[in-house]
């Protein structure tokens, strides 16, 4: 086991292991390592930590120094060099006239080298470029031609899924890619919904190219000729994921389509026979499948489960006891006389037809106020209907005199 620490130079970029050397580094901090090209500024991953010696590339560099605050001002005044050389770039590009795209600028920690990288569909001569800019700034340039993954990949974006680049997020390299991929997972092979943004197929696709492959090693191909419990016929239709098949069964009349699991069919081997030979069959000399393990009854009461289309089973309902099986209890506070005869209980629908219907609450409420409604009504006409005693109603006094 080797004591290592994890870091990386970019957000975006590979990680690496670095020697230790002494040094205690906890994630997050920022380190000064010896490279190939020197001194350089880096973030730590990960802390010190140990890994088999076999992961280890050797010889592995130590890292000098946990940064100090000289350092990370010194890392910030090379921030502001790289934009300025980009700039400076771009218009040198223009008045040379070079078809080449400036993608990034990269300054050495120790300042004495600065790396251009750009894009471009052919070789450009840009040695005159080179020395012009090496006027400019006093170090040694180095431009580097990268391809359209290389520049995806340091830019960044959004993907068409939605998500930021994987290669920008967590690949460390790019594997080869190819159509046959795409075909195999029953995608569109049209460029356009394949490709990323990139314009090249996307990183995605081999994912999970081997779990495809695995399955399609299981399930009958498309146009196959299979046998199936209900006769013979070719395959219209695969779906992988699920491992069933849609077969177009062989018959006189219209065509029947049916889909099957991969384990009920089975592929005769060089296709349809020529007619007259007899039709293999596969089906029987399959072995049948082992049933399922069902534990022993031990006495423990365990739910049944019913599926979701099935309806649970309704409980049994016990029929009621008619009224000369219910047993007569006698109430109480009942006589007991000699001479008296006990009165027959009155069975459950002659109760009912005994009690008085109980009106609803809004009948109720209309009948109480139409009541209420005529009460004032009788008053008054029973003050206007009032007689004296000695015949007819004594006429009204006038005020005048």
């Amino acid at each position: 086991m080797t004591e290592v620490v994890s870091v990386k130079f970019k957000s975006r970029g590979k990680t690496y292991y670095f020697a230790a050397g002494g040094n205690t580094v906890e994630t997050g901090d920022d380190v000064i390592v010896e490279t190939s090209k020197g001194l350089e500024y880096a973030q730590c991953v990960m802390g010190n930590h140990f890994v088999p010696d076999e992961k280890v590339i050797p010889p592995i560099r130590p890292v000098v120094r946990v940064a100090t605050e000289n350092d990370k001002r010194v890392a910030e005044i090379n921030k502001n060099r790289e934009r300025e050389a980009l700039e400076i770039c771009k218009r040198k590009i223009e008045d040379h006239g070079l078809d080449m795209k400036l993608v990034d600028v990269e300054c050495s920690f120790e300042g004495n080298k600065i790396t251009f990288f750009f894009t471009s569909d052919g070789r450009v001569d840009f040695r005159e470029l080179v020395k012009d800019l090496a006027s400019v700034f006093r170090n040694r340039i180095e431009l580097r031609q990268i391809g359209v993954r290389d520049e995806a990949k340091m830019l960044g974006g959004i993907g068409i899924c939605g998500r930021p680049f994987c290669c920008s997020q967590f690949l460390d390299e790019f594997q080869p890619v190819s159509t046959k991929m795409a075909k195999i997972q029953s995608m569109s092979l049209n460029p356009s919904k394949i490709s990323g943004t990139c314009g090249r197929l996307m990183c995605c696709l081999r994912y999970e190219e081997e779990a495809y492959e695995n399955l399609v090693k299981t399930v009958p191909k498309n146009g196959a000729f299979v046998e199936t419990p209900a006769g013979y016929g070719n395959v219209t239709q695969v779906n992988l994921l699920r491992r069933t098949v849609k077969v177009k069964l062989d018959g006189e009349g219209e065509d029947v389509f049916k889909t099957y699991s991969a384990d009920d069919v089975a592929a005769i081997p060089g296709g349809r026979p020529k007619p007259g030979e007899p039709l293999p069959q596969l089906l029987k000399d399959r072995p049948a499948p082992e049933p399922a393990e069902q534990k022993q009854d031990d006495g423990e009461t365990r739910p049944k489960f019913y599926p979701v289309e099935q309806a649970e089973p309704e409980q049994e309902t016990k029929p009621r006891k008619s009224a000369s099986e219910v047993p007569v209890r006698k109430r109480q506070g009942q006589s007991r006389g000699r001479g008296k005869r006990p009165e027959q209980p009155k069975s459950q629908a002659q109760e009912k037809e005994t009690k008085p219907r109980k009106e609803p609450r809004q009948q109720k409420a209309a009948a109480a106020a139409k009541d209420q409604a005529k009460e004032p009504q009788q008053r008054r006409s029973g003050q206007n209907r009032r007689r004296r005693p000695g015949g007819r109603p004594k006429p009204p006094k006038s005020t005048e005199e």
